[in-house]
């Protein structure tokens, strides 16, 4: 096996006991985030007499990292628009800035559908506490700093009971993790409490992170983060394996689900929030094709393609969007690239691009969006940007 591409790093997260957001920035520090540097970034927010403190713990014999982040007594319950603003301001890299602000914009999301409120209105209560702050936004720098450019993730245990939050008691795992965590596989356990927290659930979300076995990978390093609570009888670390990408076989294979329906009497207008919905419960792609049906009658044929875990909700989606008496459920085999994201100098800037690889072959491909942004801050033609990809 042969390494794929030298500047890679992918990050294994191996969540054997779930993953917070200080578990996950205790592995970071493991795997060498340098801890002055850390306070630097977290001192950029401006807020008043943060510490960092750092040590090593043991959990049920093994040893990981433990961070803990302390302020003055009294914070603030801090809107969205509030975290945003301290974000903006702070001195953080391009990445660091976007990443921090779509993890605090997915979990604003989550909140405003579950609560029933514009997103600009959403008080975060424990989410906006100090701690959170500094862990996500301490999160993005690691993932920079050390060159992460894909994140893979295990199964995600849940814990059983209640747990107490700031809008009362709520049952485990709470209301806003069980939505961030939709498309990843979960699975049921005996240990008590929360083990997989909103702000552990938005950076695998955010990441986007694979929930599939650990990849082929020239291991470089493995980091142990460690959880605040004493687990009975199980260590409460989170691990996270870093090193650069093998190829192993051509492509990447794993199994996924096809779910397919024809409609013939469903108003048009509606397959637009039916394909969104669909989206949001964690299908990776919604197709639709026109076909003639009984009675010579015009309709539609619905296929959807989605991860294992994503069966039961996908199938909510349709019997409740749409018209459909009836879907096929198929677990089939599935080829894919390798993909990632890097960043290609321009004469207008450095511009996201997609790289895929298969069988040792790769290619550069347009990521729309950032095209586009591209298109409008320098006043040029989208098919431009597009050239300047097609050129590389």
């Amino acid at each position: 096996m042969s390494i794929i591409n030298p500047s890679e790093r992918w990050a294994f997260f191996d969540c054997f006991s779930g993953i917070s957001g200080d578990m996950t920035l205790g592995a970071l520090i493991d795997l060498g985030l340098e801890v002055a540097d850390l306070e630097q970034v977290i001192q950029s927010l401006g807020l008043d007499a943060v510490q960092v403190r750092v040590q090593r713990v043991t959990k049920e014999h093994l040893t990981g990292v433990q961070v803990g982040i302390s302020g003055p007594g009294h914070q603030p319950h801090r809107t969205y628009r509030d975290i945003q603003a301290l974000i903006t301001r702070a001195s953080l890299t391009p990445r660091v800035q976007d990443l921090s602000l779509k993890m605090f914009r997915l979990l604003g999301e989550v909140e405003a559908r579950i609560h029933g409120q514009p997103l600009e209105e959403v008080h975060f209560h424990e989410l906006g506490a100090l701690d959170t702050l500094a862990d996500i936004v301490g999160v993005a720098y690691g993932v920079e700093k050390l060159g992460i450019t894909q994140v893979f993730c295990s199964p995600l245990p849940q814990g059983w009971g209640m747990i107490t939050a700031a809008h009362g008691r709520l049952p485990n795992p709470a209301p806003a993790t069980l939505e961030l965590l939709k498309g990843l596989s979960i699975y049921g356990t005996d240990l008590p409490g929360e083990l997989v927290t909103p702000t552990g659930a938005v950076i695998l979300k955010a990441l986007e992170a694979r929930s599939e076995p650990c990849p082929p990978l020239k291991l470089e390093k493995a980091g142990y983060g460690a959880g605040s609570r004493d687990l009975p009888g199980h260590p409460n670390l989170l691990r996270v394996y870093l090193g650069q990408p093998l190829s192993a076989a051509p492509g990447f294979r794993e199994k996924v689900l096809v779910l397919e329906t024809h409609i013939d009497d469903m108003n048009p207008e509606l397959y637009d929030p039916l394909m969104a919905g669909l989206f949001a419960a964690g299908a990776l792609d919604v197709a639709l094709a026109t076909l003639q049906m009984k009675k010579n009658r015009p309709g539609v044929r619905l296929t959807v393609i989605a991860p294992l875990a994503a069966r039961e909700g996908l199938l909510e989606r349709l019997f409740l969007d749409s018209t459909t008496l009836g879907v096929r459920v198929m677990e089939v085999d599935r080829v894919a690239a390798r993909r990632w994201q890097e960043s290609i100098d321009t004469p207008y800037g450095p511009l996201p691009v997609k790289v895929t690889e298969y069988g040792g072959h790769r290619r550069l491909m347009p990521e729309y969006e950032a095209c586009r942004k591209m298109a409008e801050e320098k006043g040029l033609p989208l098919i431009e940007v597009y050239r300047l990809v097609d050129g590389k």
